[in-house]
């Protein structure tokens, strides 16, 4: 009796340790499809992103034109950086740039989200949605020619409108005072319909039963929006606010197509900087250099926002 219950023991324990042998190699082949899945895009990753950022970092303590072997300088490029009032300038124009685009893409975006969100015919809601969305499509390049073109001081359509109410013609692409205006016009013109879309799906997200129990309290459309649809859909607004910001702060074909930094350097972004000392004054080291402050920078106002929206962004 004894000698069949320790034989009993012995097949259940076997039986234990076979199932447990099988589930640990289904999840070592369940773990190793999923490391295969995801390794093209982790090597795009190394050889796209972090290779070039640690190369880059390299060049900030060499000097390098691209034709004779890097000679380390240590940190002159970091030093030079204190003094050059040119990339002051850029900062002070991509930070005025990324001010203003980012308040009016955010704000225009959330205003066409809520447009387009109301109850309408489907054909016409359709409709506005990918009219609004359509430049998003649009390569930039091509449109800032056709932006420049309505914006040209002697033949541009829009000097054309003004003319015709009465209004001067406005120097839009050769004025100091217009240059950055508008990049900015043209930056709302092509990323507001990107950032109408997440607020869009923001919006589709916040439950109808809200709006229902409030209307029964005798909520007003102020109040509903007020005290439900803006809290609901801050992280949202916050997603929008740190891409739009970052994208912003990083314009360059906006601008370089625009007006090409100039008059001067009134409208050059620091991306556009970085790309001259780059590529057309071959000072690679220093280049890089600029690009790291930009990344610091980048880094900086992420962070700092991460830390302000513990304030404000509201999640269920």
């Amino acid at each position: 009796m004894a000698q069949t219950a320790i034989e009993e023991v012995q097949r259940l324990t076997s039986t234990a340790q076979a199932r447990a042998r099988r589930e640990m190699r289904t999840l070592t082949q369940e773990r190793l499809s999923g490391y295969l899945f995801i390794l093209p895009a982790v090597l795009l990753l190394i050889v796209f992103l972090i290779l070039p950022i640690l190369a880059s970092i390299v060049l900030v303590f060499t000097d390098y034109n691209l034709l004779t072997p890097p000679k380390w300088i240590g940190l002159d490029n970091l030093s030079r950086l204190f003094s050059d009032k040119r990339m002051m300038t850029t900062y002070w124009n991509s930070l005025r740039i990324t001010i203003g685009a980012t308040v009016l893409n955010n704000v225009l975006g959330l205003l066409l989200a809520m447009g387009v969100n109301r109850k309408m015919p489907g054909v016409l809601r359709y409709l506005l949605r990918t009219s609004f969305f359509f430049p998003v499509l649009i390569t930039t390049a091509s449109m800032a020619v056709v932006w420049r073109f309505i914006l040209t001081q002697d033949r541009g359509i829009l000097n054309y409108l003004l003319q015709q109410i009465g209004l001067p013609p406005v120097p839009w692409l050769s004025s100091v005072r217009w240059a950055i205006p508008s990049v900015i016009l043209y930056d709302v013109w092509k990323s507001c319909g990107y950032l109408m879309v997440l607020y869009l799906a923001g919006l589709q997200g916040v439950p109808e039963v809200l709006y229902e129990a409030a209307k029964i309290d005798g909520a007003s459309r102020w109040q509903l929006t007020r005290y439900i649809t803006l809290p609901l859909i801050t992280p949202t607004a916050f997603f929008c606010i740190v891409i739009s910001l970052i994208g912003a702060f990083q314009i360059f074909d906006n601008a370089y197509v625009l007006t090409e930094g100039g008059p001067g350097d009134a409208s050059r972004t620091i991306a556009m900087y970085i790309y001259e000392m780059a590529f057309k004054r071959y000072e690679m080291g220093y280049a890089s250099a600029v690009a790291l402050s930009l990344l610091i920078v980048l880094v900086s106002l992420t962070l700092l926002q991460l830390w302000g929206s513990r304030k404000w962004v509201h999640y269920e």
